[in-house]
């Protein structure tokens, strides 16, 4: 998948037209130079974000690559957010070949060219191409079929989630300020039984109002089971003896009813998009045999999948653990030997999926938890325990990688006889 910047400049040839894009929400800008960075289109080109626009653009490619006798396009897009999904997808479907530039490098080459940082739609595709000729780029990936839909759905359930909590943790701020020894009731304040009396009866008043039959019948009524006489009558008491905040009443039950309903809301999306990735994952060959593995889920398949694609895209576990950011890098110069650590350059949620992923195995699975065990207690090394989790997470890539690929099944015994192997290259910092 990925090459060296040499192999990456030897792309651009004689015969390469090389085009660079600011992409914007509206409207894009382009410029396109030769192989030695002589610019071919004069000044910058702009063209809408439509489909009008978008073969405007291509109809000046061609005549461009046409007019110069040139035989290849290399178009370099800085992806600023999802502004630029759209362009990419059509020049996909025109085989235009299409590259990436780090934001990062485009801003510090903009800096370095005229002593300014300041954006300009003239500038920036100029300095774009350039780190495109340099060979600084990366390739591009849009995912495809049940790869764009894993993608999607996992997203979803990332959001889904973030939101459940937000409205769950303000209730709980709700709850405790206006009636206090719900916690002592129940440990957790989703707990069906009682969202269902809060929903009807969100204040103290109410509660003491619908009393101990009331109460019952809520939970009949919604045919839930195991909240019987005794959980109503410690609800009644409870509030009753409250010492909950009796000011404020009337927006404060506004706003329990508004949370629960949002909670329950968000519950009910979540529990359809997890369907969704069930059976979205279902599609993908050999992603069952993941869950072959004591502590691996669904929800860890499908975030690995919808994260990475397809994986046969990579020609090594290397290139999966550099993607993550988890790769190692020394800091260290001259005399100086510095410590190891992770670059962190990557897609961050894939980085805290396997993360969550070996913190799981090594507490439920007894090959990884052994190997874990090694990495911190071994006489020469011994790893701290962020560092063997990390070490875990590699060897977790390592292992996802050769079961997608090969669709060879989980064999516990295999991942102790290398137990060396993924710990050695990294130093105790």
């Amino acid at each position: 998948m990925n090459s060296t910047q040499n192999k990456k400049i030897e792309q651009v040839k004689e015969t390469t037209m090389i085009v660079g894009i600011d992409v914007g929400s509206e409207k894009h800008y382009f410029r396109a130079f030769n192989w030695r960075g002589i610019e071919l289109t004069r000044k910058p080109v702009a063209f809408s974000n439509s489909m009008e626009g978008f073969n405007s653009f291509y109809n000046s490619v061609v005549e461009l690559m046409q007019k110069n006798e040139l035989k290849e396009a290399l178009v370099g897009i800085e992806p600023t957010g999802h502004y630029w999904f759209d362009l990419g997808q059509f020049m996909g479907e025109k085989n235009i070949k299409f590259v990436m530039v780090n934001p990062h490098h485009v801003h510090k080459t903009k800096e370095l060219d005229d002593n300014s940082p300041s954006k300009n739609d003239r500038k920036d595709p100029r300095v774009i191409a350039g780190l495109v000729r340099d060979g600084r780029y990366f390739y591009s990936y849009m995912p495809t079929g049940v790869y764009a839909e894993l993608r999607n759905a996992s997203n979803r359930r990332f959001v889904l989630v973030e939101e459940q909590t937000r409205a769950k943790n303000r209730l709980q701020k709700w709850v405790a300020v206006y009636f206090p020894e719900y916690k002592g009731i129940y440990t957790h304040i989703d707990a069906k039984g009682g969202l269902l009396v809060l929903k009807q009866a969100p204040t103290l008043e109410e509660i003491v109002r619908l009393g101990v039959e009331g109460i019952i019948k809520i939970w009949k009524d919604a045919k839930l089971r195991g909240n019987g006489h005794k959980k109503a009558i410690l609800i009644l008491n409870a509030a009753m003896k409250s010492i909950g905040l009796k000011a404020g009443l009337t927006e404060a039950r506004m706003e329990i009813q508004d949370l629960i309903e949002d909670y329950e809301l968000q519950t009910k999306r979540l529990e359809r998009v997890n369907d969704l990735i069930k059976e979205l994952c279902q599609q993908v060959r050999y992603a069952d045999k993941l869950l072959e593995i004591k502590g691996i889920g669904i929800t860890t398949v499908a975030g690995f999948i919808a994260e990475v694609g397809d994986i046969t895209r990579f020609d090594s576990t290397k290139e999966l653990q550099k993607l993550a950011g988890l790769e190692l890098v020394a800091d260290s110069s001259g005399k100086h030997d510095g410590k190891t650590k992770i670059s962190k350059r990557g897609r961050k949620r894939l980085r805290y999926l396997l993360f969550e992923a070996a913190i799981s195995v090594v507490g439920k699975n007894e090959e990884f938890k052994e190997i874990h065990r090694y990495y911190t207690t071994r006489e020469k090394n011994p790893l701290k325990k962020m560092q063997s989790l990390i070490a875990v997470a590699c060897k977790l890539i390592r292992v996802f990688h050769v079961i997608l690929t090969k669709g060879i099944s989980y064999d516990a015994s295999k991942m102790l006889k290398d137990i060396r192997r993924p710990g050695e290259q990294l130093k105790a910092a």
